[in-house]
């Protein structure tokens, strides 16, 4: 039995995947268009010809679409870059898919914290009536 059970071959692969193509945005990628991104998650299918990647942002939703298009406009050479760096059978068509996860977390930590104001101010009222 593998030591490392909770991770399949695919999951390996697909953070390899996620870290590479990082580096070769960061280092090699020119698009002004694409800026300051974190690849959050990729997701490779069973045969492995296809990975969806995905991203956040600084710039939030505004802009993504620009952001989205120097990626996949970049595609063809960051597939390129990945099939020199990884060793698979079959380097996956790369599909960039916003990951506004982040961004509704920071808002989900915004309304907790603002129920947690409004709950504090009622207690304090009702502890002096």
């Amino acid at each position: 039995m593998p030591a490392n059970k909770g991770f399949s071959r695919r999951d390996r692969i697909a953070e390899q995947i996620r870290r590479e193509l990082s580096e070769v945005i960061r280092s090699e990628l020119k698009d002004p268009r694409v800026g300051m991104i974190s690849l959050t998650d990729v997701e490779i299918s069973a045969d492995y010809a296809h990975a969806k990647v995905y991203f956040s942002s600084l710039l939030g939703k505004e802009g993504i679409e620009l952001v989205q298009a120097g990626l996949q406009q970049a595609s063809g050479f960051l597939r390129s870059e990945l099939g020199k760096r990884i060793s698979i059978h079959m380097t996956p068509q790369l599909h960039f898919i916003f990951d506004d996860s982040l961004e509704r977390g920071a808002q989900l930590s915004k309304l907790i914290s603002e129920a947690a104001a409004i709950s504090d101010q009622s207690d304090h009222h009702s502890d002096q009536a």
